[in-house]
């Protein structure tokens, strides 16, 4: 146990995330909500040693506003087609569940691109296949192959964008991207 004590330092990134997290939750980023929030992180990384994600990403600014900005714009195209959808006369759109194959074979980045996925209006993840490396997804407005296959194309366009943002050399050389 004290081992994994001095390897706090490798997970500050871990430690960063979850102290910001801890701060959100409780409202506020008072001295006291800090420090809470570094004791509590201390003591689950302690307790439950994982894999440091650090070791994974490397972020590169540009690519990071790049991928947040197209990412909060999807979002609200979205939800005005969804909303569309959901006030306009006539039948109601058809759905289709699609396969994605994604091009990086990175647990952390098959996480983050299904949770990303999910959080697009009209999309949610119904199955995730950790050793394929594919994300199934239930889609809206996707009736036709054509519409089927351009939501497969957001979908790797939006990892893609992640990968270019956060992933390290050797991760972006795996998915064909460097």
């Amino acid at each position: 146990m004290i081992q994994r004590a001095r390897r706090l330092a490798d997970h500050w990134l871990d430690i960063l995330i979850a102290v910001v997290f801890w701060c959100l939750l409780w409202g506020g980023f008072s001295f006291q909500d800090i420090a809470g929030g570094l004791l509590a992180t201390a003591i689950v990384h302690i307790l439950f040693p994982m894999p440091s994600i650090s070791r994974e990403l490397s972020l590169r600014p540009l690519a990071f506003i790049w991928f947040v900005a197209k990412f909060l714009f999807d979002m609200v195209v979205s939800a005005v087609q969804i909303a569309w959808y959901a006030i306009r006369p006539g039948e109601q759109p058809g759905a289709s569940v699609i396969a994605v194959q994604m091009a990086s074979r990175s647990d952390l980045f098959l996480t983050i691109t299904a949770g990303l996925s999910t959080l697009i209006p009209g999309s949610v993840v119904v199955e995730a296949q950790r050793g394929t490396g594919t994300i199934f997804l239930h889609v809206i407005g996707a009736e036709t192959p054509e519409e089927a296959e351009a939501a497969r194309v957001r979908v790797r366009e939006q990892e893609h964008r992640l990968l270019r943002a956060l992933a390290r050399r050797d991760v972006l050389k795996e998915a064909g991207l460097a």
